[in-house]
């Protein structure tokens, strides 16, 4: 279920986050939150993430075919890597897509960045895989 709301943004740039969506994404004060901004789409994600996350991006160029992302949300899913956001868009119909994910790997069997591209570069349809490691 998706839940609407129009706020505006003030002087500084704020903009409050209403409470019928905070209560239902579990947004309380002190806690983090992930902002993606899409300039095409003119769009912003908003996505909370847990206190002792290491959140990863990832940046991957992969063969445009059904199940490619769900056969790298699988690899994923099977090391205990938690998927906070995802974007995938096609480069070339039948040919090339291009994936953006950010993902946090606090509870996951993988620890650095420099492994999962080693495992994510092993499957067949992922053409270039890059992973950067978000500092807050």
């Amino acid at each position: 279920m998706k839940i609407k709301e129009i706020v505006k943004v003030d002087s500084k740039g704020r903009i409050t986050i209403p409470l019928t969506i905070r209560e239902a994404l579990d947004i309380h004060e002190g806690m983090t939150v992930l902002l993606i901004a899409d300039r095409e789409k003119k769009e912003i994600i908003v996505s909370p993430i847990p206190e002792r996350a290491k959140l990863i991006e990832l940046n991957l160029r992969v063969e445009d075919r059904p199940g490619v992302l769900a056969e790298i949300t699988r690899v994923l899913a099977d090391k205990g890597v938690d998927i906070i956001a995802t974007r995938c868009i096609v480069i070339r119909r039948g040919e090339l897509g291009e994936c953006y994910m950010v993902v946090d790997l606090s509870r996951s069997l993988i620890t650095q960045p420099r492994e999962l591209e080693e495992l994510l570069s092993k499957l067949e349809p992922v053409k270039e895989v890059k992973a950067t490691e978000i500092i807050d």
